[in-house]
């Protein structure tokens, strides 16, 4: 059962992160295969977005209840998952964020700019607005990929002080 638990727990985090570190270069091979319809492209990458979303909050559950779990299976000290499982909680949110907060709001800009904010005025309110979104999408994506790399550490070092 231990090594069932631990390899949950190193799978959610080898398709939450592989998922985070690969989408950039995916998005940028579909906008620069499709350059001259960065519409298209970014219906792909908007849609690509949301897989990751989802894959996200599922391995995030994952090693959470595996994390939870552990303590109780012998796995890992209460202590030593605590950190980790804080970290995973802070991912979730920033998933959620960005899934149900600046995706959708992302999408009404896009709407509101006539279907293709690529050919709105860049000086226009909701074109700034979309733009200001997508870099506060970014952000969240980096910064869930930093806590999941330090959540990573962390398991790694309760493996070495676990009971």
């Amino acid at each position: 059962m231990k090594t069932l638990l631990r390899t949950l727990l190193s799978l959610s985090f080898i398709v939450w992160l592989g998922a985070e570190i690969f989408f950039p270069i995916v998005a940028a091979v579909t906008f620069a295969t499709l350059q001259p319809d960065t519409h298209t492209a970014g219906t792909i990458v908007g849609q690509l977005i949301r897989t990751l979303h989802e894959m996200g909050l599922v391995s995030g559950m994952v090693a959470l209840a595996v994390m939870a779990l552990a303590p109780a299976w012998g796995i890992y000290k209460p202590r030593a998952v605590l950190a980790p499982m804080i970290l995973v909680v802070l991912m979730i949110a920033g998933t959620v964020y960005s899934q149900f907060g600046i995706i959708p709001a992302m999408e009404r800009d896009r709407i509101a700019a006539g279907g293709a904010i690529d050919t709105a005025n860049p000086a226009d309110a909701t074109t700034a607005h979309f733009n200001k979104l997508h870099h506060r999408s970014e952000f969240v994506e980096e910064t869930i990929l930093l806590l999941g790399l330090a959540t990573v550490v962390l398991v790694a070092r309760a493996e070495t002080t676990r009971s």
